[in-house]
């Protein structure tokens, strides 16, 4: 149960801080360390069994139909991650208290946090490889809320657009990918994928499976050319910086290479693209890094370097290269975590980041120097720290690798040059920000930063001392643990420890220490010959490809859109009518048969009457009131045809619909000429008259057809599972809140998102009301007809007392929560009808957006709570309890659900009419404006 409550606790509890911030800055923060710590606490609960070498799995059936399960598991891999993202996110959130300004009141902030550790928890737990595209897109959303945090600043905009317009596409060739393996495999769980490792490689499909995964892959970590978007999320608070970099987001790419490694390497495709790529990448990251004069700037373009080097080790294929990957993510994760900590303390105490102006802050804040220059060691390999280790074991895979025997020297000496070019950004980051004379033109006098904003890199520091000089005592265990994870063939022989004698790495090591100095030493010339190259900002380019696919779309759009909606229905039908055509004369003809039943007098009148309004409303359509009586009669024809066909709760259904619709519709008259100017041309009008005979035709036809044939139906499944399946003899109304309850489900919300949309709209309007109607007479606005009005007032209980009884009785008579909410909805709309907005408004549902929300938490929530009995997704149960006095009474968490859409339902209308009725009130206000 560990395994299921760390992101049950990730997710659940997300919203925390932004509930509490209203205590405080303080409340939301300790909201947030708790859930971090909670996290934490469960990930170390599974510890002793994991680094025991046992593997723990969760799995609730979801989407069984898709291969979709929320199934979990936690090996040594998804261990070390899930470690490394609840430490350090505390420590993040830590920092953040101290490192954001004052007037943040942090809950938004720290509640997007926790969202995007709970993405990133999911990546690293999921077994279910469609389970973990999911999260891996949720990351991508939430790191663009993260980035645009401080939404005001044009950099965090775009940099935040670029991030998630990159990692989505990203997202998108993964999960074909993913779809792409899961149809060789026979299944998305990654336990029966590795099973069947041979079949799928031996699969021709298999180099272009390989291709997608590796484009998200590499989209995510920032590997060439996908890294431009990294240094501009740059933008972000520093303590997102500091998440980012450290263990989150650019590790979710890493992690799936590492993840995937028993399936996609072993092939030359797999080392050609990913050691290629994570060399190139791993060069020009330190190159450029050596650059850059913003603090910020030259530790994103080093973090982009490091990834390279873990992504070249995985493309050595080799088992001890994968273990150096997976130490090199510990390393990198904890002294990049301090060095953007560092860098956010001189920007707070500074007020800016530029190492030009930058200078001897080691004088001023010699405590936080310190650290920042163990930990910037630690990035450039100086021993007796953690990066000193895994950077040795790089140079050790290095040599004489079997796919360079006859250029043996190439590979050392090119990983032996990107560790020059580490130490060189590295020197300059000590030498520029903590020496090098004084600062200039700072904005603010700098001192040492408050306590407790440096404890987190405090801790960080010592654990890069203690893994470097006691690296089998650290993290010996935690990276057997996780290599093993990643090597089911077994852990090759490898020794965790600080000297190893007089060997070829330990060269490299010297040279690239010494050459790095001397690179740095000899900047000026290197800096003069860098400011003659040309610039090109990966911003500049992305935005003008970003205005280049608007200014399309706007020209295209031009093209489609002349605000006619007669075009564009004439659009819709016209394909539908084309498509529909060569679908129905593409396939074998089907006899039509007339029915069997010959039509009584009252069917035929019926329809003849149902021909006559619906004719009669298209051709005086512009009449608008005797069209909306024409359109009620058609809704009347078809509510009794309901009830003809024995379908009372379709027919009730039916009438509560027409009858608010048509209620809301009398009142947006008010607000309309009486009637429509014609527009219509003749050739437009013999266009419209043809398109309306081909898809009514086609429709009649197609209904026809489907009728003739035999008839295949799931009536009789669901007359026999209604009451064993549902508990309700009411077939209707538990089909709509247990077998099909995920459609009524997104119905709902549809309906929320539409009362959201047109509340907006209403709003903001303000529209003329008219002083006379039609016929020249004076509207009456401050009267109210008074006998509707002593009629509405004691009929408003019976409505209600009679939608209650309709809810109550749905699930086995006809009724219901759809049509208890409609008769509510019209009973208050009467009400409004009857004594006015004044009146009526104070006593209508107040804040619909909280109604709705609790709506959508009802339904959603008996949803959850079936996970927690291990059933799938929006399960009912139900059963009888007796009562003293009253009997048996039927209890069914079907009723609930049915409760969140009454609730939706009502508000819905509620806000429509509440918003319709206040346009007379704004009218009125003297300075309103559309």
């Amino acid at each position: 149960m560990l395994l299921a409550a760390i992101p049950a606790i990730a997710f659940g509890a997300c919203a925390l801080p932004l509930l509490l911030q209203r205590l405080g800055r303080r409340a939301a923060a300790l909201a947030a360390a708790g859930v971090m710590a909670a996290c934490l606490g469960c990930v170390l609960g599974l510890a002793p069994a994991v680094l025991a070498g046992q593997s723990a799995f969760f799995r609730l059936r979801w989407l069984p139909a898709y291969g979709l399960d929320f199934s979990l598991r936690v090996d040594g891999l998804g261990l070390l991650f899930a470690l490394l993202i609840c430490a350090i996110g505390l420590l993040v959130v830590l920092y953040a208290a101290w490192y954001l300004p004052t007037s943040d009141r942090l809950g938004r902030f720290y509640s997007i946090l926790l969202l995007f550790m709970a993405a990133m928890l999911g990546i690293v737990l999921a077994e279910n490889l469609l389970l973990l595209v999911v999260f891996w897109e949720l990351t991508s959303v939430s790191s663009f809320l993260l980035v645009a945090y401080d939404n005001q600043r044009y950099a965090s905009r775009v940099g935040a657009r670029m991030a998630l317009a990159v990692t989505g596409a990203g997202g998108l060739a993964l999960l074909a990918g993913v779809l792409l393996l899961g149809a060789l495999a026979g299944s998305f769980e990654l336990s029966e994928i590795f099973a069947n490792r041979e079949r799928i490689r031996a699969n021709d499909l298999f180099a272009p499976m390989l291709l997608l995964i590796l484009l998200g892959a590499f989209s995510k970590s920032a590997q060439l050319p996908f890294h431009f978007w990294l240094p501009n999320a740059m933008a972000a608070p520093t303590p997102v910086s500091a998440y980012l970099h450290s263990a989150t987001m650019v590790k979710a790419g890493i992690f799936l290479l590492i993840r995937l490694y028993p399936l996609l390497a072993g092939n030359p495709l797999w080392f050609w693209l990913v050691a290629g790529t994570g060399a190139l990448t791993l060069v020009y990251g330190a190159a450029v890094a050596l650059f850059k004069h913003d603090i910020k700037g030259l530790l994103a373009y080093s973090t982009i370097s490091h990834l390279g080097l873990i992504t070249l080790l995985l493309g050595l294929d080799t088992p001890l290269s994968v273990v150096a990957a997976i130490f090199h993510v510990i390393n990198h994760a904890i002294f990049k975590a301090s060095l953007f900590m560092a860098a956010g303390i001189v920007d707070h105490e500074c007020g800016t980041r530029d190492m030009r102006r930058v200078n001897g802050m080691f004088r001023v804040m010699p405590i936080s120097a310190t650290l920042a220059i163990v930990a910037a060691a630690a990035m450039a390999g100086v021993p007796l720290l953690n990066g000193f280790l895994s950077k040795e074991m790089f140079f050790a895979e290095t040599i004489s690798h079997a796919q360079f025997v006859s250029l043996a020297w190439l590979l050392p000496w090119f990983a032996t040059l990107a560790g020059m070019l580490a130490v060189a950004y590295s020197s300059r980051f000590i030498h520029d920000v903590f020496f090098n004379g004084e600062p200039v033109n700072l904005p603010r006098q700098p001192h040492e930063p408050p306590r407790w904003m440096r404890a987190p890199s405090e801790l960080l520091v010592v654990v890069c001392v203690l893994v470097g000089i006691f690296p089998n005592w650290t993290v010996g265990p935690w990276l057997a643990a996780a290599a093993g994870a990643a090597l089911p063939q077994g852990l090759p022989d490898y020794r965790l420890a600080l000297w190893h004698g007089f060997n070829q790495p330990l060269l490299m090591s010297t040279l690239a220490l010494l050459g790095g100095v001397a690179i740095y030493a000899l900047r000026r010339p290197i800096y003069a010959w860098h400011a003659q190259l040309p610039r090109v900002h990966a911003r500049t380019a992305f935005e003008r490809w970003s205005r280049a696919c608007t200014g399309g779309a706007h020209r295209l759009v031009g093209l489609l859109d002349n605000v006619s909606l007669q075009r564009y229905c004439a659009l819709l039908l016209c394909f539908v009518v084309g498509l529909g055509g060569w679908a129905f004369f593409a396939r074998p003809g089907v006899a039509l048969r007339p029915s069997a039943h010959p039509a009584d007098a009252a069917a035929v009148l019926a329809l003849l009457v149902l021909l006559v309004a619906a004719l009669g409303a298209t051709l005086v359509h512009r009449e608008r009131l005797l069209a909306i009586i024409l359109v009620s009669v058609v809704g009347l024809v078809v509510t009794l045809t309901f009830a003809r066909l024995s379908a009372p709760d379709l027919a009730l259904t039916q009438l509560a619909v027409e009858t608010a619709t048509i209620i809301l519709l009398l009142l947006v008259l008010r607000y309309l000429p009486a009637r429509s100017r014609p527009q219509s041309s003749a050739p437009r009008l013999l266009r419209d008259v043809v398109l309306a005979l081909l898809a009514g035709g086609g429709l009649a036809l197609v209904t026809l057809q489907m009728l003739s044939q035999p008839a295949a139906s799931l009536a009789d499944f669901y007359l026999q599972n209604a009451l064993p399946g549902g508990g309700g003899t009411n077939v209707v109304n538990v089909i709509l809140v247990d077998f099909r309850g995920f459609d009524t489900l997104g119905e709902i919300t549809v309906l929320a998102m539409v009362a959201l949309a047109a509340q907006a709209l209403l709003d903001r309007l303000v529209l003329p009301v008219p002083a006379h109607d039609a016929d020249g007479r004076r509207w009456a606005r401050d009267r109210q007809p008074l006998f509707l009005s002593m009629l509405m007032r004691p009929l408003l209980p019976v409505a209600l007392l009679v939608s209650v009884y309709l809810f109550l009785r749905g699930h086995n008579a006809p009724g219901g929560g759809f049509v208890a909410g409609l008769v509510t909805a019209v009973a208050l709309s009467l009400q409004y009808l009857a004594n006015g907005i004044a009146f009526a408004q104070p006593r209508l549902p107040q804040q619909p957006t909280r109604w709705l929300a609790g709506g959508l938490f009802l339904a959603t929530g008996v949803g959850l709570a079936s996970w927690v009995f291990a059933r799938p997704f929006l399960t009912s149960a139900h059963g009888h309890l007796r009562l003293p006095l009253i009997g048996e009474v039927e209890l069914a968490s079907a009723m609930i659900f049915d409760l969140g859409v009454y609730l939706v339902v009502v508000t819905v209308v509620v806000s429509l009419l509440s918003g319709i009725g206040s346009l007379s009130q704004r009218a009125a206000t003297p300075g309103g404006s559309a």
